[in-house]
């Protein structure tokens, strides 16, 4: 019987290597990973995101990890429902409740929260808080928390940032 695969989440505040992060890992474990579903979507749209986007893209993030291979003992998600409540509660003020429940049924087996202490690169429409990015990292620490996730912290240059990540996920897998 084979193991259902850990899900382990890279998330944390606009601009902080998640994606970058996402793709080594994926590239060291052989593994499969799930982008961020809220870049694919604000991509597509011709107008700034507004309050009514957060249910659809909720609804795209969910069925993108559903769709996901679950073959190996691994799955990495840049970003997970947890990213769109905080991302809701951000930018809106609130969330609709069902994706707050949603994020929490979901949640994941680890968490590799990233710190903002990376230098920030601009992507008009797609960034804007280059000075707010504190403030987010702690609106993820807060939410992770209150959902009662696991979660390691990934912060300094990017060599410091894969050993720890990488230690976290094998920790996590058992391995030595």
């Amino acid at each position: 019987m084979e193991a259902i695969a850990r899900r382990i989440v890279l998330t944390g505040p606009e601009c902080s290597g998640k994606t970058t992060l996402a793709g080594e890992l994926a590239r060291h474990y052989d593994a499969p990973w799930v982008p961020e579903y809220a870049r694919e979507y604000a991509t597509a749209l011709e107008r700034p995101l507004v309050y009514t986007d957060v249910e659809p893209i909720a609804r795209g993030q969910r069925a993108a990890e559903d769709a996901a291979p679950r073959s190996g003992r691994l799955l990495l998600l840049d970003t997970d429902l947890l990213s769109t409540v905080v991302y809701s509660r951000y930018c809106y003020g609130a969330c609709p409740a069902w994706i707050e429940r949603e994020a929490v049924a979901r949640r994941g087996d680890l968490y590799l929260l990233h710190q903002p202490d990376i230098p920030w690169v601009a992507e008009p429409g797609l960034r804007e808080a280059s000075d707010r990015r504190a403030e987010q990292s702690t609106l993820f620490r807060d939410v992770l928390a209150a959902s009662g996730a696991v979660v390691v912290e990934i912060r300094g240059a990017w060599p410091e940032r894969l050993a720890k990540a990488i230690a976290a996920i094998d920790e996590r897998l058992g391995r030595p």
